[in-house]
């Protein structure tokens, strides 16, 4: 017998063109950005740069969203949980 999820749950997973929610987002306001730039522009070679970097932006989303990379610079919360003193220094004591 088949089961199925909540559908609440339903939005974890959501997906517009290969992209969560909030990263198609982030693309769209990159889009209008970059359109508004456009129509000011006389410069192709303004026009061309920001298609790449739209293009590049896309590729490198599609990419987090696949594989994501995490910076791992801190860690959430200690093993352990202690008052004992990591330094050597003696506090209070002269």
């Amino acid at each position: 017998m088949k089961r199925f999820e909540v559908h609440r749950n339903i939005r974890k997973r959501a997906m517009v063109m290969g992209l969560s929610i909030p990263l198609f987002a982030l693309m769209m306001v990159s889009v209008v950005c970059t359109l508004l730039i456009m129509i000011f522009s006389f410069n192709l070679g303004v026009i061309v740069a920001l298609l790449f970097a739209n293009v590049l932006l896309y590729g490198t989303l599609v990419q987090w969203v696949r594989r994501p990379f995490y910076l791992g610079t801190s860690r959430r919360f200690p093993k352990s949980l202690s008052h004992k003193n990591i330094t050597p220094l003696p506090y209070g004591a002269d």
